[in-house]
């Protein structure tokens, strides 16, 4: 069978929802697509991922298929290679979001980056505006979640949002931000 008639006839049969158009498009379109993926991902296991994901794509989406719009090959491409490029995006996201210690500040901070007298969150709250105060004071010295804070205080939920956003870039200013940001830990941690 030529290559247009094959198309022709892979594409009818995608149209019919029959499964042997997988096994055609597997046998005839596989080793290119890998192509496809492999050149995107720069990695074997990964490109075979990228691959088995692209054709449950293509059988999910064959009813979307449009001859008139574009070739069988430059729609299996496009499959493929859109795959490929969300399988590296979600894995750099996935690394991105993961605890790099050994480049962490917080350990590096030390004794001499703390200055005793700034210690004492309750005495320094008591300098930024009562309305910040009553929200960070429900939410890290009482415990509350956002939302029990917006209930018990009677207050919508995106303003004490707000409010703990300015308290805290207040209670910065006192503070400085490691400072800060080594009180808050350890208030999380005595909740606990």
């Amino acid at each position: 069978m030529s290559a247009p008639l094959l198309e022709k006839h892979i594409i009818e049969l995608l149209q019919e929802r029959n499964e042997k158009a997988i096994s055609l498009l597997y046998e005839n379109y596989s080793n290119t697509l890998y192509g496809v993926a492999y050149k995107v991902v720069k990695d074997d296991a990964l490109a075979q991922d990228v691959l088995q994901e692209s054709f449950i794509k293509i059988w999910k989406k064959a009813d979307t298929y449009d001859p008139t719009k574009a070739k069988l090959f430059t729609w299996l491409f496009r499959i493929t290679r859109n795959t490929a490029i969300d399988k590296l995006r979600s894995g750099k996201s996935k690394s991105d979001k993961e605890i790099q210690i050994d480049v962490s500040d917080v350990y590096n901070l030390g004794v001499e980056g703390i200055n005793p007298e700034l210690i004492d969150m309750r005495k320094n709250l008591l300098k930024i505006d009562l309305k910040y105060q009553i929200v960070l004071e429900a939410l890290f010295f009482e415990g509350m979640t956002h939302q029990e804070a917006s209930e018990e205080l009677d207050i919508p939920l995106g303003t004490i949002k707000s409010r703990l956003k300015i308290g805290l870039r207040e209670l910065r200013k006192i503070y400085g931000e490691p400072t800060l940001l080594l009180c808050l830990t350890y208030l999380t941690y005595l909740m606990l």
